[in-house]
């Protein structure tokens, strides 16, 4: 019986994934090097370290990762600041639900926390959730199961009777290897045949999930 959810954040409740790629184009267009964003798109999601060592091993030591990530940020944090943070379709229905069905709900996210409650709050999410875990508050990030078990930890639910919402490979993994149950709800990456081993169900929006609670 499924007692809490479990959000990732970019991409799953947010349509922020897509607004990255297109500030890291215009980032690489700058820097030279026009394919970059194909590559940060690859590997969004690892670590802040893994990242730069991907970059560093297509375009060499000398690339200039950290003028990169400030460029691409800054043209982030302009679309935010000009549009708002995209919102993705049936958010607001599903926490709504759970919420009046007396489900606990937490964000486990890759994105550090100063970030994570930017978002949170610019939407009125925040009021929804139980508890927050994020990137900088662990050592390991997704793929590893971590971040889903200290949330489960933090709701007071076993894992087992946790759903994990998912956008990605990586945060499917690890919310699988915690040993819940998964939904992807496919952003920039389709399931293939490694996640569907992994899922429970695949949605085409976030309220569909109310069906199959």
């Amino acid at each position: 019986m499924i007692k809490a959810v479990i959000f990732d954040m970019d991409g799953t409740m947010f349509d922020t994934e897509r607004v990255k790629m297109q500030a890291w184009a215009k980032a690489g267009q700058e820097l030279h090097c026009a394919d970059a964003h194909e590559i940060y798109g690859q590997i969004m999601g690892f670590t802040y370290e893994y990242v730069e060592k991907a970059f560093k091993d297509a375009y060499g030591k000398d690339f200039p990762y950290e003028d990169f990530i400030k460029l691409g940020t800054k043209y982030f944090k302009g679309y935010l600041a000009e549009n708002g943070v995209p919102v993705k379709a049936g958010l607001y229905t599903l926490l709504d639900y759970l919420k009046a069905n007396g489900y606990k709900i937490a964000v486990a996210t890759s994105t550090q926390r100063k970030t994570t409650l930017h978002h949170l709050k610019s939407t009125n999410t925040l009021p929804y959730f139980d508890a927050i875990v994020c990137g900088d508050m662990l050592e390991k990030s997704k793929p590893d199961p971590d971040i889903y078990l200290k949330a489960a930890a933090a709701l007071q639910v076993p894992p087992t009777e946790c759903m994990a919402v998912e956008d990605s490979l990586n945060g499917i993994t690890s919310a699988y290897r915690a040993g819940m149950k998964t939904v992807m709800v496919p952003d920039m990456v389709k399931p293939n045949s490694e996640l569907n081993k992994m899922l429970y169900a695949c949605v085409k929006t976030l309220d569909e999930i109310i069906a199959i609670l």
